[in-house]
């Protein structure tokens, strides 16, 4: 039966499944008196609603609280094993794959290390692979329990009706890469559990404003500082984050070369690889076979001797000047943007970010305009360096919320017509 507004029983009871599911998750444990103000439901609605969800095992028992004068409340909570997802994070230095249950508590992980920043699409394909395979393994999870895959790259993602995730990676290399054609090609995963690509600054974003520093926020910008850098918007309009090439903001006119091939990117004075290639080439001395991660630290541990002697003056120099420059940078998203808060990830972010986020907050200050400046708060990322993880893993997690806490439906293996309806349907928004 169809509504007047278009909506059927089944789109009903979907929405209020959701409704309760995502109360109890974020909010839990809660009693079926305190669900009802919290979704809007009656009490009926909630009395069946929970009664299929605990019969989906979706939902169980946590205990009770004295109510006033009346029989104890029984709280109901979301039941951890009842879903499963695997985050990745195809990084500048490793392609770190963690499995979750179903309330993002870790229980494997494994990470494949890429070696001198080799990012040819069969090596990361295959790490892909092997990771889930792994960490299922390590875990003990069959994988049909999987509600899905999220995975993290760096890049422009587009979601075609064909191919499915193809990504634009145009400082790794990546051009068009069907990446999720490529990773249901022999896959060791049944066609029940789909693939959830997008880009890792969107996947940051997700878990910081989800389990970080942006819960609460309505408009705000999450910055992913690595190798490159990059950055998530969130407002009312886009509640699911998007994705800027902000790295590839022009900074000075004929400057530096950028790994994108362009000149005076951003990200060719504030990302951490250009940061070490300056140091180079002023004389500074990186230990050698080293990863950036190893490098970076030399450099501030070169900067701000622990014991006391005498600096590194280049390498303090590059630092403040990437300072300043990271701070310009945000001055321009918080002109366009008017955010009420940045919160800056990533590793490089994390590790440089106790030395000198004050400098960059004075800086992104003095180059704003001064209305927006005044709004807007600039802090680290709450999560630590599994946050691009973490967001993945939302990725299948939003998605079994939207459909009620229902498992998607296995992909047709009939005309391609019908290959690509199932493929949009699954596509992020």
């Amino acid at each position: 039966m169809t509504g007047r507004n278009g909506r059927t029983v089944r789109d009903l009871r979907r929405a209020n499944r959701t409704a309760v599911l995502q109360r109890l998750y974020f909010d839990g444990p809660l009693s079926r008196f305190e669900l009802g103000p919290a979704t809007g439901l009656s009490s009926g609605s909630i009395s069946n609603v929970v009664a299929d969800l605990v019969a989906d095992g979706l939902v169980e028992e946590a205990g009770s609280v004295d109510s006033d004068g009346g029989r104890p409340r029984i709280l109901l909570r979301v039941a951890p094993g009842s879903g499963h997802m695997i985050g990745v994070d195809v990084g500048e230095t490793r392609v770190r794959i963690e499995l979750f249950d179903l309330t993002l508590t870790e229980l494997a992980r494994v990470e494949k290390p890429l070696e001198q920043r080799r990012y040819e699409v069969e090596g990361i394909v295959g790490h892909i692979r092997e990771g889930v395979a792994e960490v299922l393994a390590a875990a003990d999870i069959p994988p049909e329990r999987l509600l899905g895959v999220g995975i993290g790259v760096p890049g422009i993602i587009e979601h075609t009706p064909d191919r499915g995730a193809v990504v634009h990676g145009q400082t790794i290399g990546w051009d068009a890469v069907p990446l999720e054609a490529l990773l249901r090609e022999n896959s060791p995963l049944p066609a029940t559990v789909p693939y959830f690509i997008d880009n890792g600054a969107k996947t940051l974003g997700q878990a910081e404003m989800w389990f970080g520093g942006g819960r609460g926020a309505r408009n705000a910008v999450v910055v992913l500082f690595g190798s490159g850098v990059g950055a998530s918007i969130v407002t009312p309009d886009v509640e699911q984050g998007r994705a800027v090439e902000w790295g590839h903001l022009t900074v000075r006119v004929r400057g530096r070369r950028c790994r994108c091939g362009s000149l005076g990117c951003l990200e060719a004075y504030a990302g951490a690889e250009a940061l070490l290639d300056r140091w180079r080439e002023e004389g500074g001395r990186p230990p050698r076979g080293t990863d950036e991660e190893t490098a970076l630290s030399a450099m501030l541990a070169a900067a701000h001797p622990a014991d006391g002697g005498e600096p590194d003056a280049v390498a303090l120099t590059l630092l403040d000047e990437t300072a300043e420059y990271l701070g310009a940078g945000l001055s321009d998203l918080i002109n366009l943007f008017q955010p009420e808060r940045i919160l800056i990830g990533g590793w490089a972010g994390l590790e440089l970010g106790v030395r000198f986020l004050s400098a960059v907050r004075r800086h992104a200050t003095a180059y704003a305009l001064r209305h927006p400046a005044e709004k807007v708060t600039v802090e680290l990322g709450r999560l630590g360096p599994d946050a691009v993880t973490v967001g993945a893993a939302i990725l299948p997690l939003a998605d079994f919320f939207t459909r009620g806490g229902r498992r998607p439906e296995p992909l047709p293996t009939g005309p391609e017509p019908a290959w690509r309806t199932a493929l949009e349907e699954r596509a992020p928004h």
